[in-house]
């Protein structure tokens, strides 16, 4: 099944998106959906990002083309892509529920450790009040709900003036960033407590 949004927000403002995400149909009794194989669903032409198990079985034929990017699950460790970055120009990191912030530390880990430096996008239940903290962790893309506002999302990036840790975007915390002009005086209030 391909899931495709209209707009994205990308570095900062709400722009056309031409990648679509393939998601594997899973097995379900209720509604007897079979699911689909990584290693034998088809992958359609075009800008797809596919899950990481498709690309890990399919590398050999997905490898040729220039227009595939991988998506990793929150269970799914951004280190299997360590060989792999230079042929991805879209990295995505589902959010399957609010309630789930392991894509966090992927995202943080794709950047800083793994140092790659195309588009990181997060991709699922994405929501305005997630988006600047997903900034700071690494994500310049986001595939906000389709069912919320995208330019009322895009003011989740602005909700904070300043930060007080260290991440991605800005490398020192508050306190090494301060310029200090104090001068403790015996006169202070507070002096020697």
């Amino acid at each position: 099944m391909l899931e495709s949004h209209k707009e994205i927000i990308k570095h900062r403002a709400v722009v056309a998106d031409d990648w679509s995400v393939l998601r594997l149909a899973v097995l379900d009794a209720e509604t007897g959906v079979v699911a689909e194989a990584p290693d034998t669903v088809v992958v359609p032409d075009g800008k797809v990002i596919v899950p990481l198990t498709v690309w890990q079985a399919q590398r050999a034929v997905l490898g040729a083309r220039s227009d595939i990017g991988v998506w990793l699950a929150p269970d799914e460790r951004a280190e299997a892509l360590k060989d792999d970055l230079d042929k991805f120009a879209v990295i995505a990191i589902d959010f399957p529920k609010f309630t789930d912030g392991r894509g966090y530390s992927t995202a943080f880990n794709v950047r800083m450790r793994l140092n790659y430096q195309g588009e990181l996008r997060a991709i699922g239940d994405v929501l305005r009040d997630q988006l600047f903290q997903m900034h700071r962790c690494g994500f310049d893309a986001f595939a906000t709900r389709q069912d919320r506002n995208i330019h009322d999302a895009l003011k989740g990036l602005t909700d904070f003036s300043e930060v007080y840790q260290a991440s991605v975007d800005i490398k020192a915390p508050l306190f090494r960033r301060h310029e200090r002009d104090v001068r403790i005086d015996s006169t202070d209030v507070g002096y020697g407590i």
